[in-house]
């Protein structure tokens, strides 16, 4: 057991912090309140301290690719298939990395990892600590969405097979979503009888979990006409949806607001490298907060290293954000856009002891973590 005694509680529920106690039993939080007894508990003294929730990315590559990987290990893009939604990012996934314990270290405790935007359909994300050996063991959640891409990105890297424009891209898509359904038509129809099932196909099997909403799809979409095309593609499917990138949300925060779909915003720690990006500002998640979005701050790491997740927030402040929402976007609403809030992203009981403890506030960048703890247990060089 853990007792964190007498700090200052910013759960990312409550605007406001609070004095408590925390008792962590078996890697959950058991308990928070006032003079919490636990007499066999390691003691941690937080008196003067800020309790934080581990802070959550829902939208990055670490794993699959970063630190010192380079092209020969990188296994975030597959190159040779466009539409490639039975890839699993778990099966490219590479634990132990220095940039794992750099992104510990620095309070960021869980991210949504997985395959990038190379494709039209490119596989599924996981969400994982930053902490362990063996990717079976630090999952939170197997898969959490399917990626799929829009803009610049598919069209640029399959110009030669298959995809030189924006419509094509859609095409393919929407392709896809009509085999995945008539398929599932199909076994529907042929009931208990086998023998009546069509011939088995391992990417329409993938999409299944799609077509039935248990998975969003994960679309990458930087420009407005991109984000519109994504949204039009989803309704006309009537499958779920989150927003990964949204570059010009900002231009678009009304129509957005209404959509109500989460939105995972960045990385804007970053120069215009595409057209698609020319309208880049960090105003973009304080906007769309404003405009009462969902709005989830990303590295996109590495594009960002993963231990800036926090610095993203801070000059997403900088840049005119509330500071309770950007505490958010880095902790409950991460954790809701990846469908694992039940277990992540805000202190309560019941949830995992992913806690930061930090002399000062999580939004100063001069401010360093003093103790950083994964399901209870304290994070180490």
């Amino acid at each position: 057991m853990l007792l964190i005694k007498g700090g200052e509680i910013h759960d990312g529920i409550h605007q406001e912090g609070y004095i408590a106690d925390i008792l962590v039993k078996d890697g959950k939080i058991s308990r928070i309140g006032k003079s919490i007894k636990a007499g066999d508990a390691e003691i941690i003294n937080a008196s003067g301290l800020r309790v934080y929730p581990g802070f959550v990315d829902a939208h990055s590559h670490l794993g699959l690719d970063g630190y010192g990987i380079g092209y020969e290990g990188a296994d975030y893009n597959e190159m040779n298939d466009i539409v490639s939604p039975q890839l699993r990012g778990i099966d490219g996934f590479k634990p132990g990395q220095p940039d794992f314990l750099h992104a510990a270290l620095a309070g960021v405790t869980t991210v949504n990892t997985g395959p990038g935007s190379a494709n039209v359909l490119g596989g599924t994300f996981l969400a994982v600590k930053t902490a362990g050996k063996r990717a079976d063991d630090m999952l939170v959640k197997m898969e959490t969405a399917m990626k799929c891409a829009f803009g610049e990105n598919p069209k640029r890297v399959y110009r030669d097979k298959g995809d030189s424009s924006r419509m094509t891209t859609a095409a393919k898509l929407r392709e896809m979503l009509f085999k995945a359904f008539e398929y599932e038509e199909k076994k529907k129809a042929a009931g208990s009888d086998k023998s009546k099932f069509p011939p088995f196909d391992m990417k329409l099997e993938a999409l299944l979990p799609v077509i039935r909403g248990e998975m969003p799809l994960k679309a990458h979409a930087h420009a407005a006409e991109d984000i519109f095309t994504a949204l039009r593609i989803a309704r006309e499917f009537s499958v779920k949806i989150t927003l990964e990138h949204v570059t010009e949300g900002h231009l678009i925060a009304e129509d957005l607001a209404r959509e109500g779909v989460p939105l995972a915003v960045g990385p804007s720690l970053t120069g215009a490298s595409k057209f698609e990006l020319r309208n880049k500002t960090f105003e973009t998640p304080g906007v769309l907060a404003k405009a009462g979005c969902l709005v989830s701050i990303i590295t996109d790491a590495p594009v960002i290293p993963q231990e800036y997740l926090p610095l993203c927030a801070a000059l997403a402040v900088k840049s005119g954000m509330d500071p309770f929402q950007a505490l958010q976007a880095i902790t409950i609403n991460p954790a809701v856009h990846s469908g694992i809030a039940d277990r992540v992203g805000s202190l309560e009981a019941g949830k995992d002891a992913d806690i930061v403890l930090m002399n000062g506030d999580c939004l100063d960048p001069a401010v360093k973590p003093e103790a950083v703890f994964i399901l209870g247990k304290r994070v180490t060089v």
